[in-house]
């Protein structure tokens, strides 16, 4: 027979509505007691119905987490930080990618996967603004990147203009005159892309350099990317001494080729990234690059979706939240 929580009552020597309280975290509990209630649980062997719980209670206490593709380090970093934090208030996160779909974006917002959660952190790279408010439910959205600047909407991101702005202001004050950026095309936009190639015009522009459109090179968001951009810029015969690459994948990737192509880094390119993921510390040489602030991003907006799911924040209005930055001087751009 099923051990109940009538039985932990009994073992731990406190009342149901005790057991229950330490179950749902309640946090004016005695360490005493609910040390004994958790032994007793551990004791029979205990399981929670969550179900049944979350029936009653009306939540879950799990957050959904929505991602283009989690082999994208950047994204694979920040769902881990997004975790802990969660972790920290009591919460789990489940994980759904969207492969960039609208179909897929859309069944997260409105199928089984967000009647699972109470809540949902949001990156959102097909559907626009008026499908999500159409879509969305009365659960609270916190949208993370920047596809998404809709009033309506809470949201969390980086200042990417201003950080791709600032480190190619360092690569120019190094004496580089001539810097591919690759994973942008060369017209406007306002999603990562365009914000960061707009970030290095301005730059630029500030350095009275002028811009040359031979040396945006659009491609994947991935080493391969990277690595095939820059051999296109050589096979061809475009002239560069420096390489900044719109994340830290695109830069590690162009800089393994330009080293097998027999390159000196820096001495004859120097190579930045974007977004200081782990692997750019231990590359060799270690990356240049610029930390968006993915720590604070993913604290900022776990505590903000929490608040929304437990009231503690009411704005009508979506807040919007942009994390500081900081510059990673290393080896491959001094």
């Amino acid at each position: 027979m099923a051990v109940t929580m009538n039985d932990v009552a009994r073992a731990a020597g406190v009342s149901l509505k005790t057991v229950s309280n330490v179950l749902n975290d309640y946090e004016f509990i005695r360490p005493v007691t609910k040390q004994k209630v958790l032994d007793a649980i551990a004791e029979l062997g205990y399981e929670a119905n969550l179900t049944a719980r979350s029936l009653r209670s009306g939540k879950t206490r799990m957050l959904g987490l929505v991602l283009s593709d989690l082999s994208i380090p950047y994204y694979a970093e920040l769902a881990s930080r997004l975790m802990t934090f969660a972790s920290a208030r009591g919460y789990r996160v489940l994980v759904e990618q969207s492969g960039a779909e609208p179909g897929h974006e859309l069944s997260a917002l409105q199928g089984p996967f967000r009647q699972l959660t109470d809540g949902l952190l949001f990156t959102p790279l097909a559907l626009d603004a008026g499908t999500i408010a159409a879509h969305q439910g009365t659960k609270p959205v916190v949208m993370l990147g920047e596809h998404i600047a809709d009033p309506r909407f809470d949201l969390v991101t980086m200042k990417n203009a201003e950080a791709a702005a600032a480190i190619t202001a360092h690569l120019l004050a190094s004496g580089r005159r001539r810097i591919a950026v690759l994973g942008a095309a060369s017209e406007d936009t306002t999603d990562s892309p365009g914000l960061r190639l707009n970030g290095y015009r301005e730059a630029l522009k500030t350095a009275g350099v002028e811009f040359d459109p031979a040396l945006v090179v659009q491609c994947d968001w991935r080493r391969d990317g990277g690595a095939s951009a820059v051999g296109s810029l050589l096979d061809d015969g475009t002239e560069f001494d420096a390489v900044f690459g719109l994340n830290d994948a695109i830069a590690l990737g162009a800089m393994h080729e330009l080293l097998i192509r027999g390159h000196k880094l820096p001495g004859d390119v120097a190579v930045a990234g974007f977004d200081d993921i782990d692997e750019a510390r231990f590359a060799s040489p270690s990356l240049t690059t610029v930390s968006p602030g993915m720590e604070e991003i993913a604290e900022r907006s776990v505590k903000l979706l929490i608040d929304r799911i437990e009231g503690a924040e009411a704005s009508s209005e979506g807040l919007h939240v942009e994390a500081g930055f900081e510059l990673k001087v290393r080896e491959s751009a001094p």
